[in-house]
């Protein structure tokens, strides 16, 4: 066994000891802080041994013992995964080092500098990629100087260096001012000299501390790499918008992808103003309080009882649980781009489909719908659903009946059941909000619901119509909560969890006194 491998089984063998006895479990909490940093600290020199091993071995390398490639020999070496062996591949190909073939020595790293980082553990492969990543985008566009001189900003601001060092490019009074504007640091006390700064004082207490590679700070992480080195690629590839924009353009999909465990992938990637498009729909639909408290907002009171002293009290304006809505981030922005496709597809300037507006299909059976049990299916996915989508969705929309026989159409009828534009703004104006309690979707973002179903012969009328947000109207049937309309009122009853005694109340506006609203439509 050579010198390198004992050594590394030493290391081994004393960090298994580490863990074997419990100790860890028992660090006071500034104990425990100290021995993450040293564990990190381990880390990333373990990561700098397995790439320089990597980046000092040959392309017949991973050959030679039986793999396919270095990929496989890290894998199978490592016990990784194959994305992580092939980040290894690509740090080691930011640092190798070619064979001059004439003195046989080895000549610089492509990041030199951050090759040294690397070694010294001030830096892991995360940070490596992460600081080199923006700029070899713009390889081609960037001269070596220019590079070298980011390397070396990037190993100074990786090891929590404030100054930037000497470089290639460092006295460039351009890349100086280049360098502050991406970092807050002057750069032209480095290229001046190194006596230039010898009084500067940064921190204004009169110390002349030296602005310089001297002045330590707190190491960086990956974030902070990739940040300051997208900062240094805009600076260094200022005509860089344009190719990256076009490959913005040429890289741009999206994919549906096939039934899974009763939903389906979506994947891709988007153009930057088309994510930042969705965002503040996102924003919109799910932090509805973004501009201010809505106002105001929902109080309930007993059935049939009036005046504004019941509200101040109301103790079921409060939700100390925080369980009225308990879907995670990630589901929100699922529902708010539910909503958002609903109210496009209603849009007059959405293009038809078949001479009708894209209209959201879902079949079954009459006999099922009529007796609440049995699936669905929505063509255009080819899932079977279960038979609340069917009637969450006919809830909105309309229904036609299609008679078989034999297989030939007998017969085709159709009804109507969509609250109509006049009716929708005057629900709106009436409830404002998602009935639930707790959600705040305006009423002009949800769905108008019928209260008793039109299959039983629910009217599209006011009378029998509330807004309740995608979400709410789409869970209504087994969330708990119930809804009836009290001579044109709606009223609410909650889940026991939310009101043990179960009785039926009114939302109402929690502004006292509100007058009578009216609606001005304007033609």
């Amino acid at each position: 066994m050579n010198s390198i491998a004992g050594t590394l089984a030493q290391v081994a063998s004393d960090l298994r000891a580490v863990l074997s006895d419990d100790g860890v479990a028992g660090l006071a909490e500034g104990e425990r802080a100290e021995v993450l940093r040293g564990f990190g600290e381990v880390s990333r020199l373990v990561d700098a041994g397995i790439v320089e091993t990597v980046a000092t071995a040959d392309v017949e390398f991973g050959h030679r013992f039986g793999c396919r490639g270095m990929n496989e020999l890290l894998q199978r070496a490592l016990l990784t995964d194959a994305p992580s062996a092939s980040k290894i591949v690509k740090a080691a190909d930011l640092v190798h080092r070619d064979m001059n073939i004439v003195s046989g020595e080895r000549l610089p790293a492509r990041w030199p500098a951050l090759r040294e980082a690397l070694l010294d553990g001030a830096v892991e492969i995360a940070g490596l990629l992460a600081a080199t990543n923006p700029i070899e985008y713009a390889r081609t566009r960037i001269g070596v100087d220019e590079r070298l001189w980011a390397d070396e900003v990037l190993a100074s601001h990786a090891r929590g260096s404030s100054g930037w060092g000497d470089s290639a490019a460092g006295d460039d009074p351009a890349d100086g001012g280049a360098y502050a504007a991406a970092t807050g640091v002057d750069a032209d006390a480095d290229s001046a000299g190194p006596d230039a700064d010898a009084d500067a004082d940064i921190d204004g207490d009169g110390a002349g501390a030296d602005v310089g590679t001297d002045a330590a700070g707190p190491p960086a992480t990956a974030d902070d790499l990739r940040q300051l080195a997208a900062a240094l690629a805009m600076i260094l590839d200022p005509d860089g918008a344009e190719p990256t924009d076009r490959d913005a353009q040429q890289g741009r999909f999206l994919n549906l992808g096939r039934l899974h465990r009763g939903a389906h992938r979506l994947a891709g990637s988007v153009t930057p103003e088309v994510a930042a498009q969705l965002q503040v729909i996102f924003d919109a639909f799910n932090n509805p309080k973004v501009g201010g408290a809505p106002a105001p907002g929902v109080t309930f009171t007993e059935a049939g009882t009036g005046g504004d002293a019941d509200a101040a009290g109301d103790e079921f304006n409060t939700d100390p649980r925080n369980v009225i809505d308990p879907r995670t981030p990630g589901q929100k922005r699922h529902d708010a781009l539910a909503a958002v496709l609903g109210i496009a597809a209603r849009h007059e300037d959405m293009p038809t489909l078949g001479g009708a507006a894209p209209t959201l299909v879902v079949h079954v059976d009459a006999k099922d719908l009529a007796a609440g049990t049995g699936w669905a299916t929505v063509p255009g996915s080819g899932a079977p659903v279960p038979l609340s989508v069917a009637a969450h969705t006919a809830c909105t929309g309309a229904i036609q009946r299609v008679l078989f026989d034999e297989g030939r159409i007998v017969g085709i009828t159709t009804t109507d059941r969509v609250f109509t534009v006049h009716q929708r703004r005057a629900i709106i104006a009436r409830d404002r909000e998602c009935l639930i309690p707790g959600c705040h979707v305006p009423a002009s973002w949800c769905e108008i619901h019928h209260v008793t179903e039109h299959a039983r012969g629910g009217p599209t009328h006011t009378d029998n119509g509330v807004p309740l947000c995608w979400w709410h109207h789409r869970s209504l049937g087994n969330s708990g909560w119930e809804v009836r309309m009290n001579a044109g009122v709606p009223q609410i009853r909650g889940p026991a969890w939310w009101d043990p005694t179960q009785q039926w109340r009114t939302p109402r506006l929690s502004a006292p006194s509100a007058p009578a609203r009216h609606t001005v439509l304007r033609t």
